[in-house]
This record gives C-alpha cells, structure tokens and sequence, in this order.
C-alpha cells in the first residue's frame, strides 16, 4: 500500500511540474522584457554628430551577387560577383563587362592590369581584355579565399578555411605563410569563426591582416613577422564585438582604417592606433542582416562600400 502511495505521489508531482512548464511556455506574458538580453537597438543609434560622411551617388552594377570591390591607381573601379566582372571609370560610366564561370568572392589588380579573382578554393587571372589567362591549382577542400593583395611580385592570399594568409609568386609557386602560428615570434595564428578574413597593403610596406574572431588588426612584413598591431573588443561604437568583426576593412591615404562589420551593420573610422574617429554609414543606412559589406576608397578619400542586401555600391564623401 505504501508503495501506491510513492507512485500516486510521484505521479501527481510529475503533471504538477508539467503544467508549470506549461503555463510559462504557453501562457506567460511574452511581452516581459529579458533583463539578461542585451540591447541592440540602443547600440545601433548613433548620433547624427558623428557621422562624417554623406552619401554622394550610387552604383547598381547588372550583377548578381555582387560580392567585393577593387579601385586602382587610376580610380578605375572593379566589381565581382555571380559569374561577371565590371568595370567603371573615376566617373562612374561603365567601361567593360567580363565574363566567367562561377563566383568571384574578391578581387585585385596588378600594376600590369591582370585582374586576380578569388574563387574561394583557386584564383583565376585575366588580363585587360577578360582573356583566362591563367587558372590556379586549388589551395586544398579546406581553402575559402576571402581577399587578395598583390605587392611587387607577390601575391597575398587570405584563407578563411584553413585560417591562414598564402604567400606566392604571380605565377602561383607558393613561398611561405603569413600568420601560422609561432610561439617563438609570439604568433597566436588567427581566430576566424566565420569566412570574414581581409587584409591590405600598408602605407609603409607592411601588410595589414584582420583577426576577425580577436577584433585585432595585425601588421606583417613581407617575410611574416609581426611588427605592429591594435584592438578594440567593445559592445559600443568606438570597438568590435560579436564572433568575427571588422569583417572587411579599408585604407585611407592618412592611415586610418575604414571598417565593416556584421550583426551590427556599420561602416565607421578608426585612426592609425585604433581609436574611433566617426561613422561613415550607420546601422539605419542598411536592411537588417546585411553581411559582406567590403570596402575600397579612391585617390580622393571617397569611401566606395558594397551593400550585398541591395546588390549596389554606395559611394561616401567626407562632409
């Protein structure tokens, strides 16, 4: 008889606990605030005194996927995507449209004008006239090239699959890695939780290399020692926050680093040490889930931003 007893009582004590699960699942107010959720709204408003820029004009390449960006020396401008290549002049009038077969993640341009397409596990190489001038063996199943950098004669490649950044000659023999993890030389090796992964020639002839997953931006020499660095983890808008942010970044001819980030959609300046100087485009300025927004700027410090929601660039000028 005891043992009924146990079990009725378990059992009551079974559905007693069900329907409070119930009851706050189905049934409680859902519009009670979460005190442990942080903000976003709040940390996506800016006040209109730190944006620095103004938007100037607009590009709608006939593309899809629009995916990166190139300006070069003549502020010719360059933009890849899902299966095209296009190319405008420092007046926004379209000069040539190239074909190719697949996705073109990013893109450079030597000072010959071969124009360098990461094709997340190969590059491919065409010359001025669009002509396949050279396919690239694939890096490995592992490879997700997300930017390329050409100096002299090598050719930098930053490999958000194996997290590492390839360095090789222009005609694709590999000569060494930059990045790879060295206790010796205090390399931690990059933290990358997601394909963000950028980097860019330095003024002084470094190579500038972001650690997505640190907020760090690291700075190389061309034999991969690390001679500069800075970072800045903060939820606010002076810093980086999230798995993998700056996701791309550019330079200005002062120094200063353009950013993009994702979660929170944002282009902002930071100067030479890091600090923040002022937004460029805030969250407001993007839909909701914006992601992949790379960066170019031109001669004259014009801001050029890829919005991948909307398939345009947007083009920003200092007020």
């Amino acid at each position: 008889m005891k043992k009924t007893y146990i079990i009725i009582f378990s059992i009551i004590l079974l559905l007693a606990i069900l329907f409070i699960m119930s009851y706050d699942l189905f049934y409680s107010n859902k519009n009670t605030p979460n005190k442990y959720e942080y903000n976003l709204k709040n940390l996506k408003k800016v006040d209109s005194l730190l944006i620095c820029y103004n938007e100037l004009n607009i590009i709608k390449p006939d593309m899809k996927l629009l995916s990166g960006i190139f300006i070069d020396d003549n502020d010719n401008i360059y933009l890849c995507g899902q299966n095209k290549l296009s190319i405008y002049d420092n007046k926004l009038t379209k000069l040539k449209d190239f074909s190719f077969n697949g996705k073109a993640i990013c893109l450079s341009v030597s000072k010959t004008g071969n124009i360098f397409l990461g094709m997340r596990k190969h590059i491919e190489i065409l010359d001025t006239s669009g002509n396949l001038i050279k396919k690239w063996k694939p890096i490995n199943k592992t490879a997700f090239i997300t930017s390329i950098v050409i100096r002299d004669s090598m050719v930098f490649v930053a490999d958000a699959g194996n997290k590492i950044v390839h360095c090789f000659d222009q005609n694709g023999k590999f000569i060494r890695y930059i990045g790879k993890k060295n206790k010796e030389k205090k390399i931690k090796g990059f933290f990358i939780p997601s394909p963000y992964f950028d980097m860019q020639n330095g003024r002084n002839g470094e190579l500038w290399v972001v650690d997505p997953g640190r907020h760090t931006f690291i700075a190389f020499n061309q034999k991969g020692d690390i001679i500069s660095s800075w970072k800045k983890s903060s939820m606010q808008l002076d810093g980086f926050s999230g798995c993998c942010n700056p996701s791309n970044f550019a330079l200005l001819s002062d120094g200063s680093f353009v950013t993009s980030e994702k979660g929170i959609e944002r282009v902002k300046i930071h100067n030479q040490s890091g600090e923040f100087k002022c937004v460029v485009a805030p969250p407001n300025y993007f839909e909701k889930g914006t992601k992949g927004i790379d960066i170019a700027v031109n001669s004259k410090d014009q801001i050029f931003i890829t919005d991948t929601k909307k398939n345009i660039v947007r083009i920003f000028a200092k007020k």
